[in-house]
């Protein structure tokens, strides 16, 4: 019998090799947590020929180092902190920062437990080949593992093992280089501590480890002005704050500490949401509460208290009576801060700019209605700021020094592309250079004694105006993710590239396994025009039971994107295809997205089908779920669907099966009205390009729709409504859903009285069908696209439509009003929808095609991807409608060109105290109309009473919903940098003289 011997570690080092520390769980008990560390000795170094690793890993780091820095001129590596990477992060992913860099494993989990989009940036940086960074394992190398000591805080706990690590790699090189016998020794290269955290560079010269201040680093780069720029002035103890910042007054009131506001918002003191900057009035925002049917509102810029567009805030409300109703006057930031200077104090806090603000709000908030007031309070903290890379433009006004060549530090203001954001203050010495670009500015820091938040300079796009900058600009504004794929994601593609066919059937192909054999069927695609991603085809043919049979076939997406690969979290990413006037981000590569998955004509492609059996009268008998292969017999743009379904001379057999889908569609849609869907509108026009490689737009007009549109969309509509019971009937947890809430009354109490006082309609909204009948009767027989206009401003009124985890929330939520239909998906656009994709693998699963992958049994996963999937839809559509406003700007400005005057109908959507929203139906286009002399403003009344051009002529009265004629033309955006659409009323008074 072989003898056993057990032995027993000495306590000493269980203390290094064990980690201990408390969790709290989500019931609110505290659990100790004891994790086991393994230290080994032979973690490498990084260094290339270190003699003293003895290892065969590669590495990464060169054996001299750099040693172009005038400090270090026997070579160096940086070892930078935590903090560094935190603020510091767009001078390390610099170009010109080219330094070898170790970062530690105490770092990377520092970071990743601060802020996960900066860790992904700092993961990114590690595998990139064109930097030479190492990530070393210091918290399992024995001799750099450290433990926490009693009454240590974690943050000097990390900052000792950070020290700990740079001593141990300076001591390690000296081994790694040893002197040889007859040679002069060389001086070796040094690790040097990079921190700003002015205690842990003392401590650091104590123990002798060399360090250094990230600014004083960079001064002593060889381009280093390139560099400057780039510097964040968070945390830094170093940057001299600009004189506007120094020794001023507080302008706005200290937040209240994270523990304070954690525990107000648990009690029902205080109140959290996201903040919402007013477009018209840059001195107002909003906070949606759940607490109250209107959003609390913030008056004035002590109120606004540093908050930006999009941040997390905590606020507090007021007494009742101290309620006030919103704006009814346009106030412009440009206009009103024109002659502050960003660099002197006195400008910036004096009476005058003070006055003018106060004097606007003091008009704004008198004789109001009691029943226009809603909830006023003030932001008291922050939860998370939304602060990130803005698009921006230097004002050339705040420049001290114009002089090209000039490198002197000037402080400017950086005026972003979005109203909705604050000037950006920022110091740079390339200010002269930059004037005229687009360029990108990170908000770094919002003082209480400052105006403005302070930024710093990031990179520049290109010249205002230019199509690659705007586009770019246009992709950056809206966190469009534009990459272009990397090899891990290709290297997820099939090996046959283009070549890539279905193999013929047999039961040896996996292809073909426990697939339906659809090829015969009489299939086709019906899409925009230039549609190269085809997600769908559809079939109907009639039954010998006299029934027909209806199909949806959905691109195979899941068969060529499997869970957990570089593709599929590159697409959960994504989160969805962008469509711009003149390109496309795809979601996929184009080899999946305008290939291999698009179910082109007269090829044979994968495919998730949906088959019901119905009734003539589209009563639904079965449905069935299948993979499949289809091979569609034509793919057909609307247009040309409609003209075939209507030439009587036609009676083939894809025609027949057209006009039967057709006539199906037409009862499921009498249907869904019948059960109070709502058919609402939104303003899409088409822009007509010069030509596909100039995209230059000649032309703009309203889109067209056929029939054959809306033969598309009941299907669409009916396979998602169907895929949705099945997989939340299979998986009543994770199930993949899309709703759409009832919108509170409150939100059309606007709309409800402009329609009651200016056309003596009733808009009834207790329910989605008492909403479409009222909106059908919205009729004005003299206009008869009043009620598109309705439509469209009903539509504003409604709330986002949101994907959703079935198991997150009740079941008396899931359904969709604007459908109105009980339970919803996306199932029918997987190329281009990352939602979809789920779907498709939930339906797989629950037909027993293949056994549902272990992410999507986790309810808290799938929450997670929902709420990028939201945003990235969100921003998705924004870009989208960004980009059409960009190129009919460049369509007018060309008419401009040729055209002495460009005029328009358009309709009042709102009136200002000085100035009027205006719609052009025509353009999609809704634009501002300034006055800027007195006018009489009855806010009761939507009314507006602007002097008559004709002298001795009664003033002439405006009011909402009235039909006007506007003039338009293409000026230079102080914003934008680009043509931006000018308005002026033609008729029925000029507003030129106003």
């Amino acid at each position: 019998m072989p003898e056993i011997t057990i032995l027993k570690r000495p306590r000493e080092e269980a203390v290094i090799t064990q980690r201990m520390f408390f969790k709290k769980t989500a019931r609110g008990k505290v659990i100790k947590v004891l994790r086991e560390r393994y230290l080994r000795d032979d973690i490498s170094c990084g260094v290339d020929g270190c003699r003293a690793c003895n290892t065969t890993a590669q590495t990464v780091l060169s054996r001299s180092g750099d040693t172009t820095h005038k400090a270090f001129p026997t070579g160096h590596y940086i070892l930078p902190d935590t903090n560094v990477f935190l603020a510091q992060m767009d001078l390390i992913e610099s170009n010109y920062f080219t330094p070898p860099i170790i970062i530690l494993q105490t770092v990377m989990e520092e970071v990743r437990h601060r802020s996960l989009p900066l860790y992904s940036r700092l993961k990114a940086l590690t595998i990139t080949d064109e930097r030479k960074v190492w990530v070393f394992y210091n918290e399992f190398r024995s001799e750099t593992a450290i433990v926490r000591e009693d009454a240590e805080t974690p943050n000097d706990r990390n900052d000792r093992g950070i020290r700990k690590a740079a001593e141990w790699y300076n001591s390690h090189l000296t081994l790694a280089h040893p002197p040889i016998r007859g040679r002069p020794n060389l001086a070796l290269p040094k690790v040097v501590l990079i921190t700003d955290d002015f205690a842990n560079r003392q401590k650091a010269d104590k123990e002798k480890i060399p360090c250094i201040s990230v600014r004083n680093y960079v001064d002593g780069m060889k381009n280093s002005d390139q560099l400057l720029d780039l510097l964040s002035a968070t945390g830094s103890d170093e940057v001299e704050p600009t004189r506007a910042v120094a020794g001023r007054t507080a302008l706005y009131t200290d937040y209240l500490p994270m523990s304070t506001l954690v525990a107000g918002v648990k009690a029902g003191q205080f109140y959290q949401g996201h903040f919402n900057a007013n477009q018209y009035n840059y001195l107002e925002g909003t906070v949606p509460v759940p607490a109250f049917t209107k959003p609390v509102l913030l008056v004035g810029r002590e109120n606004m208290n540093r908050a930006v567009q999009g941040d997390v805030v905590v606020v507090e409300v007021f007494n009742e009576k101290e309620w006030k109703a919103p704006t009814d006057e346009v106030i412009d930031q440009e206009a009103t801060l024109k002659n502050d200077d960003a660099e002197d104090s006195e400008e910036e806090g004096d009476d005058r700019v003070h006055e003018h603000e106060s004097k606007a709000l003091r008009a704004e908030h008198t004789k109001k209605a009691p029943t226009e007031k809603q909830p006023t309070g003030r932001v008291i903290g922050i939860i998370k700021r939304n602060w990130r890379a803005y698009v921006c433009h230097i004002d050339s006004t705040s420049l001290t020094s114009s002089n090209a060549t000039s490198l002197g530090l000037q402080t400017v203001f950086a005026t972003p592309v979005s109203r909705l954001l604050p000037r950006i203050r920022l110091r740079t010495r390339q200010a002269p250079s930059l004037v005229g670009n687009k360029i990108l500015v990170t908000i770094d820091r919002w003082d209480i004694t400052s105006r403005y938040p302070e930024g710093h300079f990031v990179r520049t796009l290109g010249k205002a105006e230019s199509k690659e900058a705007e586009q770019e600009s246009l992709l950056l504004e809206f966190e469009v993710p534009y990459r272009p794929f990397g090899k891990a994601i290709l290297d997820c593609l099939p090996p046959e590239g283009e070549q890539w066919v279905v193999p013929p059937k047999s039961t040896a192909a996996p292809e073909w396994r426990d697939r339906a054999d659809l090829r015969d069927l009489i299939v086709c695609s019906i899409d925009p025009p230039g549609c190269q991603d085809i997600d769908d085809a559809l079939h109907a043919r009639r039954l010998t039971n006299g029934n027909i049979e209806a199909g949806v076939h959905i691109a195979d997406v899941s068969h060529f994107v499997l869970p957990e690969t570089a593709m599929d979290n590159e697409a959960a990413a994504r989160g969805s295809t962008v469509y711009l006037v003149d390109k496309r981000i795809d979601m996929l590569p184009a080899l999946l997205g305008t290939n291999l998955c698009s179910l082109r004509p007269h090829v044979e492609r994968l495919a998730f089908s949906v088959i019901w059996e119905m009734t003539v009268e589209a009563e639904i008998v079965d449905v069935r779920f299948t993979k499949s292969v289809i091979s569609s017999k034509a793919a057909f743009e609307y247009g040309e669907a409609q003209v075939r379904k209507d030439d009587p001379k036609l009676n083939d057999s894809l025609t027949q099966s057209i006009r039967l889908l057709n006539s199906l569609a037409q009862k499921l849609k009498a249907k869904r009205m019948a059960a109070g869907a709502l058919n609402l509108a939104s303003p899409e026009v088409k822009i007509h390009l010069d030509s596909s490689e100039s995209s230059d737009p000649v032309d703009v007009e309203q889109k067209a729709l056929h029939e054959t549109n809306s033969l598309v969309e009941e299907f669409m509509l009916l396979a998602n409504s169907s895929v949705a019971r099945k997989t939340q009937e299979s998986f009543p947890q994770t199930s993949v859903l899309r709703r759409h809430l009832p919108p509170p009354p409150t939100n059309f109490e606007k709309l409800q009285d402009i329609l009651q006082k200016r056309k003596g309609l009733k808009l009834d909204v207790s329910s989605s069908g008492a909403l479409a009948d009222s909106l059908d009767k919205c009729l004005d027989p003299k206009e008869p696209s009043f009620n598109t206009l309705v439509r469209i401003m009903a539509t504003r009124c409604m709330l986002s439509a949101e994907y959703f985890s079935s198991g997150s929330v009740s079941r008396d939520t899931f359904g969709h009003y604007g459908l109105a239909s009980p339970i919803y998906t996306h199932f029918t656009s997987p190329i281009r929808r990352y939602a979809d994709v789920l779907v498709h693998r939930q339906l797989a699963a629950a037909i027993g095609y293949t056994p549902l992958h272990a992410s999507l049994h986790s309810k808290m996963h799938v929450e997670r991807i929902m709420e990028v999937v939201n945003r990235r839809h969100r921003m998705a559509q924004m870009a989208g409608r960004a980009s059409v406003e960009f190129y009919v700007g460049l369509a007018l400005k060309g008419r401009n060109e040729k055209e002495k005057e460009v005029t328009e109908d358009a309709f009042v959507i709102r009136t200002f105290r000085n100035g009027l929203g205006v719609f052009v139906s025509k353009l999609g286009l809704e634009g501002l109309v300034m006055f800027k002399r007195d006018t009489q403003f009855d806010a009761e009344n939507y009314t507006i009473s602007v002097p008559s051009s004709d002298k001795g002529r009664p003033d002439v009265t405006i009011s909402v919903f009235d039909k006007v004629t506007v003039r338009i033309e293409v000026e230079k955006d102080k914003n934008t940098q680009r043509g931006r659409v000018k308005m002026t009323l033609v008729s029925p008074v000029d507003s030129r003289a106003l």
